[in-house]
């Protein structure tokens, strides 16, 4: 089986999830026999050789693009500008850089030989409709977030709605990754049930490097980007409601994002400013270290369509009280789970979780057994299943 797969990003150069689904699944795909081709979209200048990262059936094929995950229309013009003064070879706004992005997608489709087109998220969905429509081969569409997602229904930017539903029209077969994204895509995009296939996500098992950690007092983690989607504004008003009782914690808010400078001016206006600690946007064991650091971690998200970070957090053997509004709560039991909106809720179980030692060691110890279960490879099969599947549709038509 042959694949032409379309990214955002591919580790070590990731922001986010994304980055580490993919890199996760496309091993397990590899060590099943799929010979994947990658595209994402960077620039000369930043491309890695990310073939002794991954087996030798996965190859790494970049377009020239300055798209980045996460991508708005604002922060498209400023790194736009930043990368201008090296030539006007990009789109000068976001959706003319995706559409350049999906022309040049059109050639790697002519040079590559493939069976099926695999796309992540909707920057890369007409990449994919034009390889579609020059191969004539079968179209998934992997959905790991919405629009929805993004701005919790609130502004919703059309023209990335528009394309995210012609993207979902034209494939072949979706994959969410979560009961809760599917869901959602039926509601708000009118697509039908039977016209989508659940994939999770999962966590590749490894023994994670422990660090020793001296602290005297508790600490809760959020870690994720700080926009409306994450909930850092709800995960500060628990803090501030645990704070009133519980004065020997502190916070840890791990991240960046438009909602950067509202949080900090929040904090102060709290009055918690001495208790919150902003650790910016961390990578690698930076990441490991801060889950370690953390009596519990936290993923109050308004609209979260998996949560890849309560995995790691588990995997660390830090206890998590996460969102109900997740598609991670499907699939996870030994945690804590509150609304997002419902900031007392929060606080309390914030609270139980670093005051009661024996549930705490309960939700350390059965969580580090349940986080045993997940596996790529579970993900991998079921779109191998899927491939076999269209391919078997293409050869009897």
């Amino acid at each position: 089986m042959r694949v032409l797969m379309f990214g955002w990003e591919f580790p070590p150069l990731s922001s986010g999830g994304l980055g580490t689904a993919c890199y996760g699944l496309t091993k397990s795909l590899a060590k099943k026999g799929v010979n994947i081709t990658f595209v994402m979209p960077y620039a000369s200048d930043e491309v890695h050789d990310f073939l002794n990262l991954v087996p030798a059936k996965v190859s790494i094929r970049n377009i020239d693009s300055i798209l980045d995950p996460y991508m708005n229309p604002r922060s498209y013009k400023q790194k736009f500008y930043e990368r201008e003064k090296k030539g006007p070879i990009y789109g000068k706004f976001l959706f003319e850089e995706v559409r350049r992005y999906a022309e040049l997608a059109k050639q790697i489709a002519i040079e590559e030989e493939f069976d099926i087109i695999h796309c992540h998220d909707w920057m890369t969905f007409q990449a994919g409709i034009n390889a579609k429509q020059i191969k004539h081969k079968p179209l998934v569409v992997h959905v790991h977030a919405t629009e929805f997602d993004r701005t919790g229904g609130h502004g919703v930017n059309q023209p990335v709605y528009d394309l995210e539903r012609y993207g979902m029209e034209q494939a072949d077969i979706i994959l969410p990754v979560s009961n809760y994204t599917k869901n959602l895509i039926m509601k708000h995009y009118g697509i039908a049930e039977h016209k989508m296939r659940v994939v999770h996500n999962a966590v590749e098992q490894k023994d994670t490097q422990r660090f020793q950690i001296n602290k005297q007092d508790k600490v809760v983690l959020f870690l994720g980007r700080l926009t409306l989607q994450k909930g850092p504004d709800y995960f500060l008003y628990a803090a501030k409601r645990v704070l009133d009782i519980m004065p020997d914690v502190k916070f840890i808010i791990a991240g960046t994002g438009d909602m950067e400078r509202f949080i900090i001016e929040k904090t102060a206006e709290l009055g918690i400013s001495h208790k919150v600690l902003f650790a910016g946007f961390l990578q690698n064991d930076d990441v490991q270290r801060a889950y370690q650091m953390a009596d519990l971690y936290v993923m109050p998200s308004v609209s979260e369509p998996f949560g890849l970070t309560a995995l790691e957090a588990m995997q660390s053997g830090t206890p998590i009280l996460i969102s109900k509004q997740s598609g991670v709560s499907e699939v996870i039991t030994n945690c804590l789970k509150a609304d997002f909106w419902d900031v007392n809720d929060l606080a309390n179980k914030m609270g139980a979780a670093l005051r009661y030692k024996v549930l705490h060691d309960t939700l350390k110890e059965h969580g580090d057994l349940e986080i045993r279960k997940f596996s790529w490879d579970d993900p991998a099969d079921k779109c191998i299943d899927v491939y076999n599947k269209l391919t078997l549709r293409e050869i009897i038509r």
